[in-house]
C-alpha cells in the first residue's frame, strides 16, 4: 500500500505554525480581498491582543488598529487561505497573554485627551466674553471720574 502526500489546504500549515508570533507583537497581516473578478492585497497592521487555542486548526489571532482615533479589531484565522502572508513587525515585553485591558485603556486616554481640548476651546470661548465684561467695567469708571 502506497501512501501519497495529499494537501487539504491551499495555505503551507507548516511556515504558518513556524510564525514565532505572540500577544503584544505588532503584525502586518496582508489578506487577499475579491472584488468583482480580481483579488489585491490588503494590509492590516495592528497589536495582536489575544492569540486563542494555539496553533491547531482552530487557531485565531486578534489585531487592534487605531484609525482616527476609533479602536478596530479584526479576528483572523491563523490558517485562513484568505491570509497571504503575516509579518512580525515589532515585539513588546508583555505579561498577560490576552490585552484586553488595552481597549479601557486606550478609551480612558482618548476621553482624557477629549476633555482638554472641550475645555481648551472653552477657555478660548470665554476671552470673548471677559473683553465684553472689561470694556463695560472701563466705561463705569469712567463715568464715575465724570461725575
Amino acid at each position: 500500500m502506497e501512501l501519497k502526500n495529499i494537501t487539504m489546504s491551499p495555505v503551507n500549515i507548516a511556515e504558518r505554525k513556524n510564525i514565532d508570533m505572540k500577544s503584544g507583537d505588532t503584525v502586518r497581516v496582508w489578506q487577499k480581498i475579491k472584488e468583482g473578478d480580481k483579488t489585491r492585497l490588503q494590509a492590516f497592521e495592528g497589536m495582536v491582543l489575544a492569540m486563542k487555542h494555539g496553533k491547531e486548526a482552530g487557531g485565531t489571532f486578534t489585531v487592534r488598529r487605531v484609525i482616527d482615533e476609533i479602536g478596530v479589531e479584526r479576528i483572523f484565522p491563523i490558517y485562513s487561505p484568505n491570509i497571504d502572508s503575516i509579518e512580525v513587525l515589532k515585539r513588546a515585553k508583555v505579561r498577560r497573554s490576552k490585552l484586553y485591558y488595552v481597549r479601557n485603556k486606550a478609551t480612558k486616554e482618548l476621553r482624557k485627551h477629549l476633555k482638554s481640548e472641550l475645555l481648551q476651546a472653552r477657555a478660548e470661548s470665554n476671552t470673548d466674553t471677559k473683553r465684553k465684561d472689561e470694556v463695560k467695567v472701563e466705561k463705569k469708571e469712567t463715568k464715575a471720574e465724570e461725575k
